[in-house]
């Protein structure tokens, strides 16, 4: 657990600002090119404070990019500690962010006032993705128990899923909640019943699908399937849009038209990560580009969190000296515009020119 820190407290760097490949009249990269390496940080000390923007963190692929890198704004690293994190949300209300540490089976708090991160639920039943639903309630994929669950008002546990057609799901992992209508989507790979570490050692009793729950009915049904691990899953800004990434033997992100009575059509590849690193969760900003969090390449450039734009195309990157696993954007100054990232052991805060648009 950190104590209370300077809120510009960051890391020490010598760079002296991001960078932007090639000219600033550059052509946009294609989707179908491997992701660009980029630029090999500089080292840095996470636990001291600097004054250096902007952030040579964040690196430019693509000049669209350029106008997300917030001039005054430093990457911190403002708890670390856990085994492996996952799944933050943001609650505005209660000014904090919630996220997993899914080998020691907790949930953890971290306050944006205090900059104190504690435990704020001890077991979480090895819990992956959070999620709000949009009356503000704590939805988690309980691996352990290879289940959904919303935390009520009161702190009541709510099933919400834990099974389809009379077998058990595998293990729920990415989850979120449509805010037009309410429904509940997640996925359901086979990681949280791999082994002892995630969850508990288990038998995979379902395809490796993606499950939409209706809140009115509480009925399941399959919302996309022909995945080898479905991961991360987020909604364009209009809705028009879900992409889903695949964290298996061929690591792409899929995406999919929302079509009527939410029936996912125009199966596509969004985009296909052919430089052997994953992406791991996803979320969207609100103009349409999706900021992925990932890593697991050879080369470690890849590890942080990387942005395409609406067609696929990479943008740019933040290059942490950890592995990320999920990521979301909030922020209780600042309008939904400061990103949050769960990186191995770590949790990352890091202010950006642009509003996500999911919780």
């Amino acid at each position: 657990m950190l104590g209370r820190r300077r809120f510009l407290h960051t890391a020490a760097v010598t760079a002296t600002g991001a960078s932007v490949i090639g000219s600033a009249d550059a052509q946009p990269l294609s989707p179908d090119l491997p992701d660009p390496a980029g630029t090999t940080p500089r080292p840095r000390n996470w636990d001291e404070p600097i004054v250096v923007y902007p952030d040579p963190t964040m690196e430019a692929f693509d000049p669209r990019f350029k106008k997300y890198l917030s001039g005054i704004g430093p990457c911190r690293r403002v708890y670390t500690g856990a085994a492996f994190t996952e799944g933050p949300v943001y609650f505005g209300d209660m000014h904090c962010v919630i996220f997993s540490d899914i080998p020691n089976n907790r949930l953890l708090r971290y306050d944006e006032l205090t900059d104190a991160t504690t435990i704020f639920r001890e077991p979480s039943n090895n819990a992956n993705g959070n999620t709000r639903d949009w009356q503000g309630r704590l939805l988690s994929c309980e691996q352990r128990l290879r289940r959904v669950t919303r935390t009520e008002y009161g702190g009541d546990i709510t099933v919400l899923a834990d099974s389809y057609q009379g077998k058990r799901l595998n293990g729920p992992n990415g989850v979120v909640v449509k805010r037009d209508d309410g429904t509940i989507w997640f996925t359901d790979p086979t990681y949280g019943i791999e082994g002892d570490i995630q969850g508990i050692r288990g038998v995979e009793e379902l395809p490796r699908q993606v499950y939409m729950v209706d809140p009115h009915n509480g009925r399941i049904r399959v919302a996309a399937d022909g995945f080898d691990e479905p991961n991360g899953l987020c909604f364009s800004p209009d809705l028009k849009t879900m992409y889903i990434t695949d964290t298996g033997k061929t690591s792409m992100i899929r995406a999919f038209d929302v079509g009527p009575d939410n029936k996912l059509i125009n199966d596509r590849i969004f985009h296909h990560f052919k430089n052997g690193g994953i992406s791991d969760d996803i979320r969207a900003d609100m103009d349409g580009n999706i900021w992925s969090a990932g890593g697991w390449a050879d080369d470690p450039n890849f590890n942080g969190v990387s942005v395409y734009s609406p067609r696929g195309e990479p943008l740019g990157r933040i290059v942490l000296p950890e592995i990320a696993g999920n990521l979301c954007f909030g922020g209780l100054w600042h309008q939904n515009s400061v990103l949050y990232i769960a990186a191995t052991a770590s949790l990352y805060q890091f202010p950006v020119n642009t509003r996500g648009v999911e919780l």
